[in-house]
């Protein structure tokens, strides 16, 4: 390991921002060769690009990525000062790998991905995140953490950034063929993921290779990876929260004292297995034909096969309890039924059931053609032209809902939100007891996410006075962004085939991490059973059956964004001091499609209607009629202004003093502009978008002092504010839409986006020390107040993803041939959004992990990662007396032997 110089730290630092600032810097071929590996090295590496830095930045190089105990880029990040991360993006909960990366205590759709400093097209594998709630943000299980050169997050805007990003940008640099040292570099990856609740064990593979001729005038550079592992999360769930007893409900008759009073919907007892396998890889070729052009093509793609298999044994409290009177006794606390028993009642079922098998994928990639040209010794030019696309598809659904415990009685007893919810049901919960059969079908769900944009940045360059440099350019994007549900299957007697088919038990200790009592000892259709009865006993539709064919279109929506912006920014160095200053321009148009319910079929734009399978009602509850739709066409124009500055100065050798202000700016997320209403039949609640919203406009102030006492070593400081003009908030209201039980319209109650304003104000602390040569420990803290001038439906004004407390506490060691760290990551409760009319929280959380390395030689090392050791439960509430959901997900342990030539 070398330790740079300042100056040639500054050097590394451009060029690494020039990856995606678009900034050619100029050449510098008497510099020293700079070498840097191991955890401290790249410690060092990413203070220094840091410091040099004219912006707030955050920076994880390769070896970073390769040293700490994370298997995607997400999941590195989240040790970072201010930022956070989550493991969904819709109401699917909390599972072992994150997900999603936001900034600041903010929501992740606020927060910009990009690779190379270009958009990438996101997918998600969960089907209501392929229609239904679907924001802007990136998924991260498609980006495994082999690719990754380095990533930088940028928490103050610069002009030169590409627009997108409210709270900031993650840049995720990857690697070029001619930075490689050697003319040839082979690296291959082979190893094994344990994980421990799912008792499984499966590949990791992955390699790279690097050529580049003698003098370096064209490298070529091939990495490919293949990752299969099987996940399994034991929980309990209460889908769509606490309901209230209404006046009108025929219990308040009987008993008035309930009017008003929240009960249980829906108590689940829920299993939740997946194997997920992601293959997919990286070419990039360069190439020199002179000493001022360099001509690059890159392509990637990454696709997650994710076929998911969701049991949940469900208390029907939606089905009973605003009708039947509890037995006495009950308890009603702060407004909650929080201890009831009903007594059996002939005829009344107490239990559904949900077995749900999909067949899902997730798939991104990009083309890139860039040029960089030094056009004279003091003007220098980037071109950029490229396409990305996105896809989340659920071809296939097998699904079946039955209903059991006839005249059983059901009990609960809840204990506040930190505890699950003690309950049972009656009666029998056999197959034998099935007294009802429904499925709302097999309908394929498809998402589209694509973008074509074409860049030009240039670069002006000054020798003498205090402007440095004007950097100024253009960028044109065309983005479309669609969810599609072409057709299903109609549902024949799939009963009869599926009542004797084979059956399997929960596993045995299910859920027993979690506590609390309630039904483990379950049963449920195994897969192959489902799919074989699903299949061979529906009609599956075709092309040919035209717009009378079984085609949801309420659950379609498109919305396309051609967006163009120039942007000047002037550079400027004196003293002891260094800063920019810049203006960028924004014009979007929008356009935006969707449907909207209708009772009038004849005067409808689109049917969804198709001829009922044999028998007076082969689908057990009437097969579904998604009736008559309206098209609903909205045209938005959006052009603002968005000023930004940032001001460094070096008040000593070891102390920066930074403060940057400027405007930011995000667009709505894409179903919340998009989406048509949708409702559950279950309890009468749904979602919808909202064509009209108004991009969220963000006024950002930062101010930070660092103070970088010894190498590798950083004490610092900062406050944070951002006012949010126009942030979108949900509220509700009662909407007609289509019920598939009874085929009319019917009011439910649906959460709709609306504009509102925020702000979010806070503090980050940073500590950073090596101990000796080979010891160090690092540490962080950030505090986020963010609010809201929206109430939602529980009286509070929180923002989304706003957790006040986050902290990261960590140490390692190393010497020549052995590594270790360990690492804590914790985060206080947020708020997530609705669950059915609902806001939803999810309680405090913390991670331990563990990476250990052992180098034989230059050619063979050896890596165990250990994560979630403390095996955490994560914990999600509508309320204090209101909890929604309790996760197991286990621990996971990665075993990898690299090879280097």
């Amino acid at each position: 390991m070398h330790r740079k110089t300042l100056l040639s730290a500054a050097i590394v630092s451009c060029l690494a921002f020039g990856a995606h600032a678009q900034e050619a810097q100029p050449q510098a071929t008497d510099l020293d060769t700079i070498t840097v590996t191991g955890i401290r090295g790249s410690m060092e590496k990413s203070l220094d690009t840091k410091r040099e830095a004219n912006s707030r930045v955050e920076v994880v190089t390769a070896e970073d990525v390769g040293k700490l105990p994370a298997h995607n880029v997400a999941d590195t990040l989240q040790r970072l000062p201010g930022v956070n991360i989550s493991s969904s993006s819709a109401d699917e909960g909390g599972f072992d790998e994150a997900d999603r990366v936001s900034l600041r205590g903010t929501s992740p759709s606020l927060t910009q991905t990009l690779i190379n400093g270009h958009s990438v097209g996101s997918a998600d594998w969960f089907v209501l995140s392929q229609g239904n709630n679907v924001g802007r943000s990136v998924s991260y299980t498609l980006l495994p953490s082999e690719l990754v050169s380095s990533v930088e997050v940028n928490k103050s805007s610069q002009a030169k950034l590409q627009d997108g990003g409210t709270t900031g940008t993650v840049n995720i640099i990857t690697r070029k063929p001619l930075e490689f040292a050697n003319q040839i570099t082979a690296e291959a990856s082979v190893g094994l993921v344990r994980s421990d609740q799912a008792e499984s064990n499966d590949p990791q593979l992955s390699g790279l290779f690097n050529y580049k001729n003698d003098d370096g005038t064209f490298g070529v550079m091939v990495q490919a990876f293949s990752q299969k592992r099987e996940l399994r999360r034991e929980a309990q769930e209460i889908p769509g929260g606490f309901f209230q007893i209404g006046a009108t409900d025929p219990v308040a008759a009987t008993n008035p004292d309930l009017v008003g009073v929240w009960a249980p919907g829906l108590l689940g007892s829920t299993l939740f297995e997946q194997t997920r396998e992601r293959k997919g890889g990286l070419l990039s070729l360069q190439f020199k034909p002179s000493d001022t052009l360099t001509l690059g093509v890159e392509g990637f793609t990454s696709k997650m096969d994710a076929n998911n298999y969701n049991r949940n044994f469900m208390m029907w409290g939606g089905h009973f309890a605003n009708s039947q009177a509890p037995d006495a006794g009950y308890v009603v606390k702060d407004g909650v039924l929080t201890d009831a028993k009903y007594t059996g009642v002939a005829g009344t079922d107490y239990a559904v059931y949900d077995m749900i098998y999909r067949e899902a994928t997730a798939k991104s990639s990009y083309v890139t053609l860039d040029a960089d040209w030094q056009v004279t010794d003091n003007l220098s030019a980037k071109f950029q032209a490229g396409s990305t696309k996105g896809e989340g598809s659920t071809p296939r659904q097998f699904i079946a809902e039955v209903t059991l415990a006839n005249g059983g009685g059901a009990s609960w007893s809840t204990h506040g939100n930190g505890s699950p919810i003690d309950w049972n049901v009656g009666g029998d919960l056999t197959p034998a007891g099935v007294t009802s059969f429904g499925t709302w079908g097999n309908q394929q769900v498809t998402a589209e996410d694509k973008e074509k944009w074409f860049t030009a940045d240039f670069s002006q360059y000054f020798n003498d006075g205090t402007l440095s440099s004007i950097d100024f350019g253009a960028r044109y994007a065309d983005h479309k962004r669609e969810a599609l549900s072409p057709e299903g299957a109609s549902p024949g007697d799939i009963w009869s085939a599926l009542q004797n088919g084979a059956t399997s038990p929960y596993p045995g200790g299910f859920a027993s991490n979690i506590g609390g009592d309630f039904p483990r000892n379950l049963w449920y259709f195994t897969p192959g059973a489902l799919k074989d009865a699903v299949v061979n006993n529906s009609t599956w539709l075709s092309d040919d059956d035209g717009p009378n064919g079984r085609h949801n279109y309420g659950a379609e929506w498109k919305v396309q964004e051609k967006n163009f912006s120039a942007y000047v920014q002037a550079n400027f160095i004196g003293d002891s001091w260094s800063g920019n200053v810049g203006l960028r321009y924004v014009n979007i148009d929008q356009d935006i499609m969707s449907y909207q319910s209708v009772s009038d079929v004849a005067n409808a734009d689109v049917t969804s209607l198709f001829a009922q399978g044999p028998g007076p009602d082969p689908c057990g509850w009437g097969c579904p009629v998604w009736g008559g739709w309206k098209i609903v066409n909205t045209s938005n124009k959006h052009s603002r202004i968005l000023p930004s500055a940032n001001i460094k100065f070096d008040m000593a050798d070891n102390l920066v003093f930074r403060f940057a202000a400027s405007q930011t700016q995000t667009l709505p997320d894409f179903s919340a502009l998009g989406a048509s209403s949708w409702g559950s039949d279950l309890n009468k609640t749904g979602g919808g978008g909202n064509p009209h919203l108004k991009p969220i406009l963000s006024t950002n102030f930062d101010a930070n002092l660092e103070w970088y006492f010894m190498p590798r070593g950083l004490l610092s400081i900062g406050a944070y504010s951002m006012n949010l003009k126009d942030y979108v908030a949900f509220g509700t209201e009662t909407q007609m839409l289509f019920s598939e039980l009874t085929h009319q319209l019917e009011p439910y109650n649906v959460s709709v986006p609306v504009n509102s304003d925020g702000k979010v104000t806070g503090v980050e602390f940073v500590y950073e020390q090596p101990l000796g040569d080979n010891f160090g420990i690092t540490t962080n803290y950030t505090y986020a107040d963010g609010s809201t001038s929206h109430t939602w439906a529980d009286g509070s004004n929180n923002l989304t993803g706003t957790s006040k407390n986050t902290y990261n506490v960590g140490a390692y060691f190393e010497n020549d041939t052995f590594g270790a760290r360990v690492g804590y990551t914790y985060r206080s409760k947020f708020l997530i959004g609705l669950s059915g009319a609902n806001p939803y929280y999810q309680d405090e959380f913390g991670t331990l992990s563990v990476a250990l390395s052992y180098k034989v030689n230059d050619h063979l090392s050896f890596s165990l990662d250990a994560l979630n050791l403390n095996d955490p439960t994560y914990k999600y509430y509508q309320s204090a007396s209101i909890p929604t959901a309790f996760y197991s997900n286990g621990r996971q342990y990665y075993f990898n032997a690299r090879v280097k030539f």
